[in-house]
């Protein structure tokens, strides 16, 4: 999809086929990916608000994804915009012929966790997994991702283009920093968090506090 094109609106068979999946894997979530995501600082509530779930039972389309963790892009309401796949084997991924994390051919590039967008008054979080969202999230701060450079389009500039300040949480690496110099030229407002990890192992490793003091750090020199 060109950058500049609108996104079309999910017709009523799509909706209809997302929120039945969703609601599906969901229902097969499994002892083995609720540790999974405890140990990565997510506990059954905040996966249950998020509608995380597993591809035990796949929906026409799904079928690669088998296993995986589904992460569902919700709109502002909770309903289903679309899905990404998380593997949770540890394996070389390209070996079974795919990633670690896994998008739908074809599918429209969105912005996860779209309603925070909608809830934040002045300042906005940007991470780039959407993981990371979810523990910015439960440390009470208006998160939303983008999961890679090549996921950040015009629209989601213009989408972000009102708040006074965004704030970009991307990993340290060569990939993280494509990401933060796409966010931080496009909008004036944007300023990054410097990290030495990425959001969740800073989290799991140095507590909510200390995650917070690298914004709050940022937030005075910004003042």
């Amino acid at each position: 999809m060109a950058e500049h094109e609108p996104l079309t609106p999910l017709s009523t068979s799509q909706k209809e086929m997302l929120e039945e999946a969703v609601s599906t894997y969901q229902q097969h979530m499994t002892p083995e990916a609720a540790k999974y995501l405890m140990d990565r600082g997510i506990g059954r509530d905040a996966a249950m608000a998020f509608r995380l779930g597993i591809v035990a039972d796949p929906a026409p389309g799904h079928e690669k994804y088998r296993g995986m963790l589904a992460i569902p892009y919700l709109g502002r309401d909770g309903q289903p915009l679309t899905v990404r796949f998380r593997c949770l084997q540890e394996h070389n991924h390209r070996d079974y012929f795919h990633g670690k994390y896994n998008t739908i051919k074809e599918d429209i590039p969105r912005m996860f966790n779209v309603g925070a967008v909608h809830r934040a008054d002045a300042e906005i979080h940007v991470c780039e997994g959407e993981l990371d969202a979810i523990i910015l999230t439960l440390l009470g701060l208006h998160a939303v991702a983008i999961p890679g450079a090549n996921m950040w389009f015009g629209r989601h500039r213009r989408m972000l283009a009102g708040f006074n300040r965004v704030w970009t949480w991307a990993d340290p690496d060569d990939a993280g920093a494509e990401l933060t110099g796409k966010i931080t030229r496009q909008l004036r407002t944007a300023k990054a968090v410097r990290l030495k990890a990425d959001v969740t192992d800073t989290y799991l490793a140095l507590g909510a506090e200390h995650v917070l003091s690298l914004y709050r750090k940022d937030l005075a020199t910004a003042a």
